[in-house]
């Protein structure tokens, strides 16, 4: 029987999660989504981040793009102020912007941005083809979309497997968050049906990993 996708909070809303979340190593996760995404026809330009976090992968992402200005938004206040932090210390706040936004209901004009990429935000959203339509809409035709989450596993010995094989060492509660995520996450499936209407193939979402699903393509 496949694994029923239990929701989580939608935002983070403690300066203790967004700490314990920021203290976590994402590095090579991070590392790897900047790397797939620049050698996927990715658009130099105007980029928004959705779901930004603390801003890890906007920092990564502008050591390897010179030429990258990134708006990058989240609804977690306490994420943001991390996130600025992270910036200064980076030396990058004149390259990205910081604002607390909805992604479900964005204030940005159509056809903003060269590129639009999201990491680990859908799984958040109980309905996330609100998030997928605006970040279509605010898209130049011809920049890219690119996002990545975590896949739903198909049972719970799955995903036991997948906890202890990726947060093993992690604390307590941080196995938890993660065991909570993937609950909480989408299937490669769910996700071609929620993209479907919006007139993108099957194709355009791939597992890439044994945990993470992506959708890249092209804003027509």
């Amino acid at each position: 029987m496949t694994l029923a996708r239990q929701l989580e909070p939608e935002v983070m809303d403690t300066p203790e999660e967004a700490r314990e979340y920021d203290e976590m190593d994402h590095s090579s996760v991070n590392q790897a989504f900047v790397a797939d995404m620049l050698s996927s026809d990715f658009v130099v330009g105007d980029v928004l981040d959705l779901g930004t976090g603390t801003a890890r992968i906007p920092i990564e992402l502008c050591r390897r793009c010179e030429d990258c200005r990134v708006m990058a938004v989240d609804l977690s206040a306490y994420m943001l102020d991390l996130a600025m932090y992270n910036l200064e210390v980076a030396g990058l706040t004149h390259r990205i912007e910081l604002q607390q936004i909805d992604s479900k209901d964005m204030p940005f004009a159509d056809n903003m941005f060269d590129t639009v990429m999201s990491n680990s935000i859908i799984h958040h959203i109980a309905d996330p083809s609100s998030v997928f339509y605006e970040a279509i809409r605010v898209t130049k035709p011809g920049g890219r979309l690119f996002f990545r989450d975590l896949a739903r596993p198909t049972d719970q010995d799955e995903l036991r497997r997948l906890v202890d094989l990726y947060a093993g060492s992690e604390s307590d509660h941080a196995r938890q968050l993660f065991e909570q995520s993937l609950h909480a996450a989408l299937t490669v499936g769910e996700v071609r049906a929620l993209l479907a209407p919006l007139g993108y193939a099957a194709a355009t979402v791939q597992m890439t990993s044994d945990r993470h699903w992506t959708w890249t393509a092209v804003r027509e």
